[in-house]
């Protein structure tokens, strides 16, 4: 090899080096990382990833949405994006769209300028140093989530996002007919051998409710999400009504359809959203566990950090099941649990239902966690704020068997059951 030759190799590698050292420094100012992929195209991938992010957005948390779908970029039409990349911080470095003051977005589409329309004919290495450069050459706020819509497939670059995002999570979309299904399943067995965690399914066209008479219509089947779900022990984050409404809002760039609580699509994607920060939040939890852990003990124990954390779980109970609602069972069960075991149990009745009065009995109770079927977001809200986590839409066990998957992470939440 030539001196010239090899001079170039090295600054490349010098080059490569640096922007690695710049994505992981900015990674490590976003909490959490969610990409929303699917097994095909057409199921809603990047509406999730869009709603999720506005969602997130209006509940006070700071977003980042990032399109790495370069081939068809949707996202900001879906959100009636206008305006181009800011100005450079002190840093050089050129900030993402502002599309609201605690949500930046980026998609390839921002930098193609008036031509909406103009393909872009990259190969893989192209694609790869784009989704980084997204990372490393973009200054994003200091972040709660940053959402990554990928394109359909298990091609570079949900393969580029696992390997340059470590901890990203796996949210995969889906509607419920077998020729979906069996995509989603490919993504599934992706993410397992890539070792990226999946947050959990989504399933999007469950049933079109008739705007007419409000008779249930199952244009795709039903229930095809919740049943791979379960087969592959994975929760089932909610399913979502097929509704026109979403259709023509897409198409005009139009959001506030979320906050219409008398759509069937925004209370179903509500309770989604409910799920995703319950269990990001679980996630973080356990981080925390887990770090805590070896602090205490430097020198490792070969334990598992979630069991060294005792834990009061607190489940409301009717017919020693799971109670379909949170504030009507017949008693709530306080489940102790320490190095991940269930090691006692102690019923108690609750007190009257009252707004505002079983989350702080809960939290006088000791309790740490919370499971339930159904519960209306003002106590979801109350709870979180006393230091609880809560899981909603869990099914209809006897307590000990939903401890006892709340522990090894493979409790299977599904719909939020409260209708309020």
């Amino acid at each position: 090899m030539s001196n010239n030759a090899c001079s170039t190799q090295q600054e490349m590698q010098k080059r490569h080096a640096q922007q690695d050292g710049e994505i992981q420094q900015r990674l490590s100012h976003i909490r959490n990382k969610i990409l929303v992929m699917s097994g095909k195209g057409g199921v809603g991938k990047s509406s999730v990833a869009a709603y999720l992010a506005v969602a997130l957005a209006d509940r006070g948390y700071r977003v980042g949405l990032m399109d790495v779908d370069l081939h068809g970029p949707s996202i900001p039409r879906m959100l009636g994006l206008k305006g181009s990349l800011g100005p450079a911080s002190g840093e050089g470095k050129a900030t993402p769209v502002k599309y609201r003051p605690n949500m930046e977005v980026m998609s390839i589409e921002t930098l193609l300028g008036d031509d909406k329309d103009v393909a872009t004919i990259w190969r893989g290495p192209l694609k790869i140093g784009v989704i980084k450069q997204f990372l490393s050459d973009l200054e994003w706020m200091d972040l709660d989530y940053m959402i990554l819509d990928s394109p359909p497939g298990t091609g570079d670059e949900p393969l580029t996002i696992a390997q340059v995002i470590p901890d990203a999570k796996a949210l995969i979309v889906t509607t419920p007919q077998e020729v979906s299904l069996a995509d989603v399943r490919k993504s599934i067995n992706f993410c397992r051998q890539v070792n990226m965690k999946i947050l959990g399914i989504v399933e999007n066209m469950s049933v079109l409710v008739c705007p007419h008479c409000g008779k249930t219509i199952e244009l795709f089947k039903s229930h095809g999400g919740e049943t791979t779900a379960a087969k592959e022990g994975l929760p089932l984050l909610g399913s979502l009504p097929l509704d026109p409404a979403v259709v023509s809002s897409g198409d005009a760039g139009d959001v506030t359809l979320l906050s219409r609580n008398d759509l069937p699509f925004s209370k179903a994607f509500s309770e989604v959203v409910d799920q995703v920060i319950a269990r990001t939040e679980q996630d973080a939890a356990q981080q925390s566990s887990k770090a805590s852990g070896a602090k205490e003990n430097p020198q490792g124990s070969g334990e598992a950090v979630q069991g060294k954390a005792q834990k009061t779980i607190a489940l409301p109970i009717s017919e020693e099941k799971l109670s379909s609602h949170f504030g009507h069972p017949d008693y709530f069960a306080f489940i102790t649990t320490d190095d991940g075991k269930i090691v006692g149990r102690d019923n108690k009745t609750s007190p009257p239902h009252e707004p505002g009065v079983l989350p702080q009995w809960l939290h006088e109770q000791g309790a740490s966690v919370v499971i339930a079927g159904g519960m209306g977001e003002r106590a979801q809200t109350l709870l979180r704020q006393n230091g609880i986590e809560v899981i909603v839409g869990a099914p209809v066990e006897n307590p000990e068997t939903l401890v006892k998957q709340y522990l090894s992470g493979s409790l299977s939440a599904g719909t939020n059951t409260c209708d309020h």
